[in-house]
């Protein structure tokens, strides 16, 4: 199975609508994966610059704290935040904070290793120190059990918070003594507050979707404007085969297209000019051998040998025949017939009554549930001809109808001898003929498969082991 077959779009336009999508979609990868792995080294750069420089200061605070005695801490860190001197929030505690941590990126470890290797640099003497970030929301200040939404709001939410971004809160706790913790929160700068790491983000997402949507309507109108003459060309090719004086076909559309619908239009005034030489050229046959054929019958009148006479007017009459018959063949497969919707069982019914009068030759199964378009009187025609030989060499037909979106399939079975199988094909030869009677002209088949084949459909003769022909026909259902 081809998958290629069912999951690729079939039309120009579905197939143009999906290359743009795809070389927007490769353009704008590669266009960010560039832009992500420029702007990240220098995004990486800044971070880590702001990143030392915060934990110079957090060393600084440290170290001031550390440098006063232990009752003065409290102190001196309660006239701080009554000045507002603080840039972030600073609490003594006497555990650790336990963290909940956000998920790592390159961003974050970058900035925590960062802030670690300086601060372990600034504070030799000092063993533990701990940094992570933290959610606003799930944030634990002052001890394990408060969260930062239960501190009053001049504490420190002015501090960390930042509404509506609430941007993850970096948090350093040293331990200076047993049971003695120095914590420390604070926001990144700008524009490293978010911590940001996705490869497109979202005014990056808004704007690709605006730029392949405007693509997608920009081709959609040129495409659609462009295959509409392409489509009007390939419903009048398939409707050429059943209706030739068919009006020609208005030049529009790029220049390619021009050129293919002005050689269709030229093709088709070749054909039409073919098919009314060909009956003119066939009514003067029939005019001008009709009079040679009476003057040779009134001298074969004039001849005494009757034996003579008799050969003379047997050689006329299958003249005569032949000349009928090629006519009969020309008229039956004319082709300029206007094409309409029929009924396909009415037509097989009207054609069964001339055979069910005495009693039931003909059979008709099956049914007819969509419109189907064809030459009435042609179709006819090739119906008669085939349910003709049906009835005459097999007594009895079986006349089949399935109907379906794609075609109209016909099929007929009887209960004849059949046909020898090098001679399946042969049948439908001009005046080949199988039997010696001398009703018929051996034309039937081969008109019928002429009506069938300008329909675009196809005939197929077989033998059925259990005895008899079986003929197949299908009507390619032509898009109006």
């Amino acid at each position: 199975m081809n998958l290629k077959q069912y999951f690729w779009p079939r039309s120009l336009l579905s197939r143009t609508l999906v290359l743009t999508i795809l070389s927007v979609f490769i353009a704008q990868a590669v266009a960010s994966l560039f832009w992500y792995t420029q702007s990240k080294q220098r995004e990486v750069e800044g971070l880590k610059a702001a990143s030392e420089s915060m934990a110079q200061v957090f060393a600084s605070t440290t170290s001031f704290f550390q440098s006063l005695p232990a009752e003065y801490r409290h102190i001196a860190l309660e006239q701080l935040r009554n000045m507002g001197g603080a840039r972030f929030f600073v609490s003594f505690n006497t555990e650790e904070i336990r963290i909940d941590p956000i998920p790592d990126t390159i961003s974050k470890r970058e900035a925590v290793d960062t802030i670690q290797g300086v601060m372990e640099q600034k504070l030799p003497n000092v063993e533990n120190i701990l940094i992570n970030f933290s959610r606003p929301e799930t944030l634990r200040v002052l001890n394990n059990n408060l969260l930062l939404s239960d501190l009053p709001k001049s504490w420190a939410h002015h501090t960390l918070t930042l509404e509506p971004l609430n941007p993850p809160v970096l948090v350093v706790q040293i331990e200076l003594d047993t049971n003695q913790w120095v914590y420390i929160a604070a926001l990144l700068p700008a524009p490293y507050v978010t911590l940001e790491n996705d490869l497109v983000n979202a005014d990056q997402l808004v704007f690709l979707v605006a730029i392949t949507l405007l693509l997608l309507i920009f081709t959609f109108t040129l495409i659609r404007n462009q295959t509409r003459p392409l489509k009007r060309l390939a419903l009048a090719a398939n409707r050429l085969s059943t209706d030739i004086e068919q009006p020609e076909l208005v030049e529009e559309g790029a220049s390619e297209i021009t050129t293919v619908t002005r050689a269709f239009n030229l093709m088709q005034k070749r054909m039409q000019r073919y098919m009314h030489d060909r009956e003119k050229l066939f009514g003067s046959i029939s005019h001008d051998l009709k009079t040679p054929i009476t003057r040779l019958r009134l001298r074969a009148e004039l001849i005494d040998n009757e034996v003579q006479a008799a050969k003379i007017n047997k050689d006329l009459d299958e003249l005569e025949i032949m000349v009928k018959g090629a006519l009969q063949t020309v008229k039956d497969t004319d082709i300029h017939e206007n094409v309409t919707n029929i009924d396909v069982l009415n037509i097989l019914k009207s054609v069964a009554e001339i055979h069910n009068q005495q009693r039931q030759r003909v059979f008709i199964r099956g049914a007819q549930d969509l419109p189907f378009s064809c030459k009435p009187l042609a179709f006819k025609r090739c119906l008669t001809n085939l349910i003709d030989n049906s009835v005459k060499y097999g007594d009895e037909v079986t006349v089949y109808v399935q109907d379906s979106e794609k075609s109209l399939d016909i099929t007929l079975i009887d209960n004849g001898p059949g046909i020898p199988e090098e001679h399946l094909k042969k049948v439908f030869d001009p005046y080949f003929r199988l039997h010696t009677d001398v009703h018929g002209t051996g034309l039937g088949l081969g008109i019928a498969k002429n009506i069938i084949r300008a329909h675009g459909g196809e005939i197929i003769l077989s033998n059925r082991q259990s005895g008899g022909l079986q003929i197949d026909i299908a009507f390619p259902k032509v898009e109006q």
